[in-house]
C-alpha cells in the first residue's frame, strides 16, 4: 500500500488519537467499579483526569448518593453534580494543591467500616494535591519540585521524593481513610505501571524510605532548603509500607501498554505491520531519537525486525537534561522528533509522530509534533538550524515554524507518551 506525505500524516495522526481514545475514563471506568457499598461513599481523587473521572463516576453511579472532592490541573475542569472539583497548578504545586490535599484529607476522616470511599488517580496528581510533612512549607517542596524537574531525575525517583515530604502521598490517605473500604481506579502514567508510583500512590504502601531520598538527592546534586535537609535527616515518620493497609484495593483502569495495543490495532487496520517496541522506554530523549532512528533504518534497508510497510510503536516518558544555558520553549516528545530528524538525515519514506496523550509536551500547549522525511529541508528553507535548536531544547519553535506542531487541549487523560514512527 502506497503512503504519500498526505496519507501517513493522516494515519499517524488517527494512531495518536486511537491511543489518547483508549484510555478515556467515560469509556473504561464503568467496567472496573466495586459493588455498591452499604454505607456513605466518599469520593476522592488527584490528577489530570480526576475531573472526567468524576463525571464518568456519577453517569455510571446516579442512584449512588456520591460525596467527595477531586483536584485536577488548571483547565481540566468539567462539570459534575455532585463532587466537587478543585483546580491547581501543574508540575509546580501551588497554594491551592495544598488546599486540596487538605480538603481530600478531610473528606476520609471520621469514617465507618461500612463505607466506601473511592480514589481516582492519574497522572499529575502528585503536584495537584500536595501537602507538605511536619514542619516543612509549601514552598519548600516547590523549590524541590523544580531542582527534580530541571535535574533529569526519572518520574519514580521525583514520586519517592515527593512522598516522603508529603502529609497525603505514599499511602498516607488510604491511612486516613481507616477502617472504611479504599478501592482506587487509577490511570497509569508510568513505566511499569506500579501503583507506588502512579501519583506518588497516595492510596498504596510505599516501600521506599529516607534513605533513598537522601540519595536522589545526592545523585543530582540536589541541595534542598534547609527545613527538607534537616527533616530527612532527624524524620521517623516513615510512609505505611507493604502489608499496613489490608482494606485498600488497587485497579488499574487504563495502561500505556492497553493505548498501544489499540493503536497497533489501528494500524493493521491501515495497512500496516505494527511492532510494539515497549509501553516504558525511559531515558534521554534526544538519545531516545537516534536508537529509533536506527530502528526504522533496519526497517526500510533490511526489514529487520519486520518488513514495511509497518510503523514501530513505544510508550513511556522521556527525560530532557536541561543545560546552564538559555532553553527555548521546547518539551520531551518534540526533542525526541528533532533528534530522529538529524539521525534519520532526511531519509524518504519515514514519517513519525511523537505526543504527551495528556496534551502538554513540556509546558506550552502542545501535544507533540509529526516529522517528515523533508522535515530537515523546510527547516533549512526556513533559516532554521536543527543541530542548534535540538541544543537549546527549542523543539516547539522548530516544529513550530514548520506548521508541524500537534494542538489538542487538554485531553483529560495521561498515558504518557506515544511515539509511532512509519516506515514506508
Amino acid at each position: 500500500m502506497r503512503f504519500d506525505d498526505g496519507r501517513a500524516r493522516d494515519v499517524l495522526r488517527r494512531l495518536f488519537d486511537t491511543a489518547v481514545a483508549a484510555a478515556n475514563p467515560c469509556e473504561v471506568l464503568p467496567r472496573h467499579l466495586p459493588e455498591k457499598p452499604k454505607g456513605r461513599c466518599i469520593v476522592v481523587g488527584m490528577g489530570k483526569s480526576a475531573a472526567l473521572m468524576a463525571a464518568a463516576l456519577e453517569e455510571a453511579w446516579p442512584e449512588v448518593a456520591l460525596e467527595g472532592s477531586v483536584v485536577t490541573a488548571y483547565g481540566h475542569a468539567v462539570p459534575t453534580r455532585r463532587i466537587e472539583v478543585i483546580e491547581a497548578a501543574h508540575p509546580v504545586p501551588n497554594a491551592m494543591s495544598e488546599f486540596a490535599a487538605q480538603r481530600l484529607l478531610a473528606r476520609v476522616r471520621d469514617l465507618a467500616a461500612a463505607d466506601l470511599v473511592i480514589a481516582l488517580i492519574s497522572g499529575g496528581g502528585s503536584a495537584l494535591a500536595a501537602l507538605p510533612a511536619p514542619g516543612l512549607t509549601l514552598a519548600d517542596k516547590q523549590a524541590v519540585n523544580r531542582a527534580l524537574l530541571a535535574s533529569g531525575a526519572a518520574i519514580g525517583e521525583m514520586n519517592i521524593v515527593r512522598k516522603h515530604l508529603s502529609a497525603i502521598k505514599g499511602g498516607r490517605l488510604a491511612a486516613a481513610a481507616a477502617p472504611a473500604r479504599v478501592v482506587t481506579l487509577a490511570i497509569s502514567d508510568v513505566a511499569g505501571d506500579d501503583p507506588a508510583v502512579i501519583a506518588s500512590g497516595p492510596t498504596v504502601p510505599d516501600p521506599s524510605t529516607f534513605a533513598e531520598v537522601r540519595n536522589i538527592l545526592a545523585r543530582y546534586a540536589i541541595e534542598p532548603p534547609a527545613a527538607v535537609r534537616l527533616w530527612l535527616a532527624a524524620a521517623d515518620d516513615e510512609t505505611p509500607k507493604p502489608g499496613s493497609l489490608p482494606d485498600a484495593e488497587y485497579r488499574l483502569i487504563a495502561t500505556p501498554m492497553m493505548a498501544l495495543a489499540q493503536a497497533a490495532e489501528a494500524a493493521r487496520e491501515a495497512g500496516l505491520r505494527p511492532l510494539i517496541l515497549g509501553d516504558a522506554l525511559e531515558g534521554e530523549a534526544r538519545e531516545m531519537g537516534r536508537v529509533l532512528a536506527g530502528i526504522a533504518e533496519s526497517v526500510a534497508r533490511h526489514a529487520k525486525p519486520l518488513a514495511a510497510p509497518a510503523v514501530l510503536l513505544a510508550g513511556g516518558e522521556a527525560g530532557v537534561s536541561m543545560g546552564a544555558g538559555p532553553a527555548g520553549h521546547g518539551g520531551r516528545n518534540t526533542e525526541f522528533l528533532l533528534a530522529l530528524a538529524l539521525a534519520l538525515a532526511g531519509r524518504p519514506g519515514i514519517w513519525a509522530i511523537s505526543g504527551d496523550t495528556d496534551g502538554i509536551d513540556g509546558m506550552d500547549d502542545v501535544a507533540g509534533a509529526i516529522l517528515a522525511p523533508d522535515t530537515l529541508a523546510r527547516a533549512q528553507e526556513h533559516g532554521l538550524d536543527a543541530r542548534a535548536m535540538l541544543a537549546g531544547h527549542d523543539g516547539h519553535g522548530f516544529f513550530g515554524t514548520l506548521g508541524d506542531l500537534i494542538r489538542t487541549g487538554p485531553t483529560l487523560t495521561n498515558v504518557n507518551d506515544f511515539r509511532a514512527i512509519l516506515i514506508a
